[in-house]
């Protein structure tokens, strides 16, 4: 095998390149949709060593991916590697402070989607699950990844996140916390009138009142074991207070003021797997002009270490 020659993007540059744009391909936004096979058919076998997850610490797509290859102990099975936090309009790359692309030397994410699409102009994301022998990209949708590293790659036994009995349940549940926890802030954020900011926060607020009386009784959301819909909702949790709420003016009442939703997301945080994909640096704190009709909330830094007392429920 030769030598990877490691490379670095220069330095983000609005005034050269601009914001990040998802350029114009049509079709699907995350258009790699491979999936990994256990039972050694298909384009992608789950093999040790053939794959790599590039992920990026301020997303919380490609957090979730991280937490699940820990989850499940795939460390030394899919290896992994961060893009820089900040991106142009050249989209994610590879800098020193996330180190650089270990498995091709791209300076920038999209020489790996270049590389699956040639002339490729849309979405580059996070998470993408590389394939070293093809030397393409498996993956960028980015529920399919989570569902293949939790289940296509053995791993600890003892972690079944999407147990086969579970699985309508999950799928319903996962699909309400993508409408009203993953994509929420966005959505209440881009109300340009009062009555549409407020009709658009009400069932987020709703949700949240929902899940907070699930968890009363429950130690996660489906019993005293994670599943994925507890990988994908936690995310949006972590971010809620720091970025999400006081971005978008979502709710009055901050996260911690959710007792049992409070306690689950910390209880989660102190899980190795939760805690060692976490870098706080790396979640943003809105700051500027808003809407006057907006209610005040203001970033709000929790004690994510404080004893949760859920592990009898």
């Amino acid at each position: 095998m030769s030598e990877i020659t490691l490379n670095y993007a220069s330095p983000v540059d609005l005034d050269a390149y601009g914001r990040y744009r998802p350029g114009g391909r049509p079709g699907l936004r995350y258009p790699f949709q491979g999936r990994i096979t256990d039972d050694g058919t298909g384009e992608f076998p789950a093999e040790p060593g053939r794959y790599h997850l590039y992920v990026a610490a301020v997303c919380p797509y490609a957090q979730r991916a991280a937490i699940v290859r820990s989850l499940k102990g795939l460390q030394d099975v899919v290896s992994l590697s961060y893009v820089d936090d900040d991106r142009d309009g050249r989209g994610w790359a590879f800098r020193e402070r996330r180190g650089a692309d270990p498995v091709n030397g791209f300076a920038t994410l999209r020489q790996a989607y270049e590389a699956t699409e040639p002339g490729f102009d849309g979405h580059v994301s996070v998470p993408v699950l590389w394939d070293r022998r093809a030397g393409l990209i498996v993956s960028n949708n980015f529920p399919d990844i989570t569902l293949d590293l939790g289940a296509r790659f053995g791993g600890d036994p003892e972690v079944d996140l999407y147990p086969e009995e579970l699985r309508p349940d999950i799928d319903a549940l996962n699909a309400r916390i993508y409408e009203y926890a993953n994509t929420a802030a966005g959505r209440v954020a881009s109300a340009t009138t009062e009555a549409g900011y407020h009709e658009a926060r009400r069932p987020v607020i709703a949700f949240l009142e929902e899940l907070d009386a699930r968890l009363a009784g429950r130690r996660f959301l489906f019993g005293s074991a994670i599943t994925e819909s507890d990988v994908r909702l936690w995310p949006t949790l972590l971010r809620f207070d720091l970025s999400d709420n006081p971005a978008a003016r979502i709710s009055e009442r901050p996260l911690t003021a959710f007792p049992n939703l409070w306690a689950y997301a910390r209880d989660l945080y102190q899980h190795p797997a939760f805690r060692g994909n976490t870098d706080f640096s790396a979640l943003s704190v809105p700051d500027g002009e808003t809407d006057p009709w907006r209610i005040p909330v203001e970033p709000s830094h929790a004690d994510w270490n404080q004893p949760h007392r859920r592990a009898a429920l």
